[in-house]
């Protein structure tokens, strides 16, 4: 399964880890996922939502 918010669609970001050294590595920034049970429409749906979604009331949690 995707590490992806199921409402914006932020997804994981890479970048350099670096060293005192100044040896640079690969890293990953991970998305902040919470699985909820949310209201879309009429129905509830479980999603895998981001915590800056959940906190900007883009989703309504059921």
């Amino acid at each position: 399964m995707a590490q992806q918010c199921d409402i914006c669609g932020k997804k994981p970001q890479a970048g350099n880890r670096i060293s005192h050294a100044h040896n640079v590595t690969k890293r990953r920034w991970n998305v902040n996922l919470r699985p909820v049970h949310a209201r879309v429409g009429a129905t509830t749906k479980h999603m895998r939502v981001c915590t800056s979604c959940l906190r900007s009331g883009k989703v309504v949690k059921a």
